[in-house]
Parts: C-alpha cells; structure tokens; sequence
C-alpha cells in the first residue's frame, strides 16, 4: 500500500503555448494563476481559427473589439 505522506503534490510545469494571431510561444499555466487571468482585455474564447493569444495580440484585439 502507498503510504499517502511519500506521495509528494507538485504544480505541473506550464503548457507551452503559441499565439495564432503572431506565433509567439507563451507559457498557460491551468491552475487558474495564468496571467491572462489578470488582464482586464476580455475576449470570447474561442474565435474560430483562433485558440489562445499572448498578451499584445490579447490587447490589440479587446481594443479592436471596442471599437467596434
């Protein structure tokens, strides 16, 4: 039997991402701490043809979608 004080709980390392606007690779980290999670840009998600941005293409286009 697994003794459950040997098993140690560590945060898994961040997804590697890249941006389908620009191509630039970011990190998502799924614990709810991402830094996407801190912007005010909010977006629908997803867009078709479009998965996660990194945070300039996210700010360019919630500023875009304001103007609209």
């Amino acid at each position: 039997m697994t003794n459950p004080k040997e098993i140690a709980f560590t945060s898994p390392a961040p997804r590697r991402l890249v941006c389908s606007r620009c191509g630039t690779e970011f990190g998502c980290d799924l614990s709810g701490n991402c830094w996407c999670a801190e912007e005010s840009a909010k977006l629908p998600m997803p867009v078709k043809g479009e998965d996660c941005l990194c945070r300039e293409c996210l700010r360019k286009a919630a500023a875009e979608a304001a103007q609209a």
